[in-house]
């Protein structure tokens, strides 16, 4: 045995024939068929253009776009504004689009802070493109997505992160307790334009199509009124990007079908569930290897580490170090979560807490649904505990003055001496948040007579139902 023989062996998992979906020779059969399948449909796809322009599939890509509403693009119209120039142009956009003459506009360059600092920028079409990109994505879904990997989650019909989490602890409870979490550096902004193509040309015969995707690959970004053209890079904004994202890394996950390998991925981000730190490793080394020689993608070594799931988190979720692991929600998702909830109580030291209580209860109704899948409850104990603290700041913070401050804690039932102690106790608002005297003046059931909602039995709700 040679060293590359070695180094070969050494990137399969040890002494084991079963992975996530079935034997390794299982998922053999499982490609040729998808790739049969392939075969057949890409003979049907040379005309795919009159699909995408075909009335009911329109009607359901202008039904999408105005759900999903957002913001204009770079010419300024908005969604609202979409079906009336749709009347007015749609005769020549559809000619241009049957005759491969449409030209996309330049996306909008936006930066969002990322949650782990830094920014990340989005690409914003505008609202004529969002709506022929969701048209074309309506036709290729159907086409593509059945042939992909399913360990492959995001953005797919009847795919979600919480499936993706509960395959990852699944892995972990077989015994493969290390993970390779892969770190794509900047996957969205680096994608090769002309390996995607390639990977479209393969499985969609109809040129316009393919010349419709390419320019809106090479449309470019308007950033503080100039347009700067791209080579490389899908943006992340359009309707399209995910799909085309999941073309592409569906050569990373036939690659680790391939080597029996069993992994959860969701867009760019990546698990790989090994039995020991050695493998991972070898694991890691090799892919990086293969990610750039064949996709040009780096993997960002600062990032990317092997180590146990339960120092890491997926998808915001992380889980316990048991012989059968429980999901929690990852201490870096609930810092997370606080940061955003603390910008809502520094708006409302001028507002009505009942106003304050809304907007909490609005985003608190979405994180716990989120992390429904959680199997441990001590994380919104502590959310519940920490929340109606902030919301009694806000109430120390309001009352400013001595005076008022005893005449509130009286009226809700404190004796005058000690109302009048706690008043002048010179402390700040936080330390009295979690004193005694406010404890007892603002008490878990007021704060549910105020209409706060408990993350607690939120979660209990939601978990019956999972």
């Amino acid at each position: 045995m040679n060293e590359g023989d070695a180094d070969r062996m050494a990137e399969k998992p040890e002494s084991h024939q079963k992975v996530a979906a079935g034997s390794r020779e299982d998922m053999v059969v499982v490609r040729q068929a998808f790739t049969a399948a392939e075969e057949q449909a890409f003979s049907k796809t040379e005309k795919l253009m009159e699909q995408v322009v075909e009335r009911e599939n329109l009607k359901q890509a202008l039904k999408r776009v105005r759900a999903n509403k957002g913001a204009p693009g770079i010419d300024g119209m908005t969604v609202e504004e979409l079906g009336l120039y749709l009347k007015a142009h749609w005769t020549r956009i559809r000619e241009e689009l049957l005759s491969a003459r449409y030209k996309p506009s330049a996306v909008r360059g936006v930066d969002i802070p990322k949650p782990a600092g830094g920014t990340r920028r989005l690409g914003i079409p505008t609202v004529i493109d969002r709506f022929i990109q969701q048209a074309v994505l309506q036709v290729l879904t159907p086409l593509i997505d059945p042939s992909f990997s399913k360990s492959s989650y995001g953005y797919r019909p009847g795919c979600s992160a919480q499936a993706a989490v509960q395959s990852g602890r699944t892995h972990v409870e077989a015994g493969f307790r290390w993970v390779v979490d892969l770190d794509l550096e900047k996957f969205f902004d680096r994608v090769n334009h002309d390996i995607l193509m390639s990977r479209m040309a393969r499985r969609i015969k109809d040129k316009r199509l393919l010349k419709l995707l390419r320019r809106f690959l090479e449309a470019g970004m308007m950033v503080e009124g100039v347009v700067q053209e791209h080579g490389q890079g899908t943006p992340q904004g359009g309707p399209l990007s995910p799909l085309l994202s999941n073309v592409l890394l569906d050569e990373l996950d036939q690659e680790l079908e391939q080597r029996g390998h069993r992994f959860c991925r969701y867009a760019d981000d990546c698990n790989i569930y090994v039995r020991s730190k050695a493998a991972g490793e070898r694991v890691l080394a090799s892919l990086e290897k293969f990610l750039w020689k064949r996709l040009k993608l780096t993997v960002n070594r600062t990032k990317s580490v092997v180590d146990r799931p339960w120092k890491r988190k997926f998808l915001g979720y992380s889980m316990t170090m048991d012989q059968k692991p429980k999901l929690k929600v990852a201490a870096a998702s609930v810092k997370r979560a606080k940061a955003e909830l603390k910008g809502m109580f520094r708006k409302g030291r001028g507002r009505r807490l009942s106003s304050v209580i809304e907007d909490v209860n609005a985003f608190t109704r979405g994180w716990v649904s989120y992390y429904r899948l959680s199997q441990t409850r001590g994380v919104f104990e502590e959310m519940d505990q920490w929340l109606r603290r902030r919301l009694r700041a806000i109430l120390w913070r309001q009352w400013k003055r001595s005076k008022t401050r005893m005449e509130k804690m009286i009226q809700r039932g404190l004796d005058k001496e000690r109302a009048w102690e706690s008043a002048v106790n010179g402390r700040g608002p936080w330390w009295n948040a979690g004193a005694s005297h406010m404890n007892a003046c603002a008490t878990t059931q007021w704060f549910r007579t105020e209409g706060l909602s408990s993350l607690l039995e939120q979660h209990a709700a939601l978990a019956a139902f999972t």
